[in-house]
């Protein structure tokens, strides 16, 4: 009774699980072991011969590769400042959304909204608003900000980036936010204002320390966001000024598409992958240990 009770509880697992299983290693379990080999190769993506070149690949990368190095460091300073940013606005959205608004339910949508938007075209609604709206508006006004070369220069198509980046998130990470902050209890803000603390000194020892796995979800969703960002790239500058503001995705896509090396490509891809694991490993395990339980 005990065998047949056993064996008949594999088949709702294999119906029910199987075919996601099945897909998953098809579409990136599969793939992910071939880029592997790949990236030990000296392949052009077409061709039916395969040498294969051992460590070179990473060896020029490391060594010789200076746009893979300036695209790495340009998506190092994009991820930092957006993640912060989005975190913060994000939060503070989540936070003035919790009170009692008539309107909030409506803000909540709204704040929501650009994050349904697909980056491709919001990145193309974006491109006209920088060259053409603002244009428009600094020409009325006369006013420096709306005059600046937003995607025609570094510095200021760095930040167009992450006003993009930042417009476009900060509504999911609200969402996540407005969850935890659900979750903290009201007898322990009531008891702490009763004690004579302030709103900062309740927010920073109270109400963020018990919502830190929020906290954890949100610093892991923007990390992975912003080291992978490729469509807004591509929509808002494709790498420009003299791939002044080339992400890694975007150059790993070139090198393997546009100049047909891919086994060089996989190879940056898969430094890529290592780097981005460790580092939201270490983000993940840090906030993890900074959890506490009611």
């Amino acid at each position: 009774m005990k065998a047949k009770q056993k064996g008949t509880g594999w088949l709702p697992q294999l119906v029910f699980v199987g075919p996601a299983v099945f897909f998953f290693i098809i579409i990136v379990v599969i793939p992910f072991l071939m880029s592997i080999y790949y990236s030990f190769t000296e392949w052009n993506g077409v061709s039916t011969t395969i040498k294969w070149v051992g460590f070179d690949n990473f060896k020029q990368i490391i060594v010789g590769d200076q746009d893979f190095h300036k695209s790495f460091w340009f998506t190092t300073r994009f991820s930092v400042v957006m993640v912060i940013l989005t975190n913060v606005v994000g939060f503070a959205l989540a936070l003035l959304l919790t009170q009692a608004l008539k309107t909030r339910n409506v803000l909540r949508t709204v704040f929501f909204m650009p994050n349904v938007i697909g980056g491709l075209l919001l990145g193309f609604i974006w491109q006209f608003i920088f060259v053409k709206g603002f244009a428009t508006i600094g020409e009325i006004t006369n006013i420096g900000f709306f005059q600046l070369p937003w995607l025609g220069d570094a510095p200021t198509a760095f930040w167009g980036l992450i006003i993009v980046s930042v417009w476009q998130t900060a509504g999911y990470l609200m969402i996540i936010y407005i969850a935890g902050l659900a979750n903290v209890p009201k007898d322990i803000l009531e008891a702490a204002y009763l004690d004579g603390a302030t709103r900062w000194q309740v927010l920073r020892s109270i109400t963020v320390p018990l919502i830190m796995p929020s906290v954890t979800v949100c610093l892991f969703l923007a990390i992975s966001w912003a080291f992978k960002m490729y469509d807004l790239n591509v929509s808002l500058t494709k790498g420009g000024p003299f791939n002044s503001t080339e992400s890694v995705a975007l150059n790993i896509y070139n090198e393997a598409f546009s100049n047909n090396r891919y086994g060089l490509g996989t190879a940056k891809s898969l430094i890529f992958f290592v780097v981005v694991a460790v580092i939201t490993v270490i983000q993940v395990w840090v906030t993890k240990k900074r959890e506490v339980e009611v």
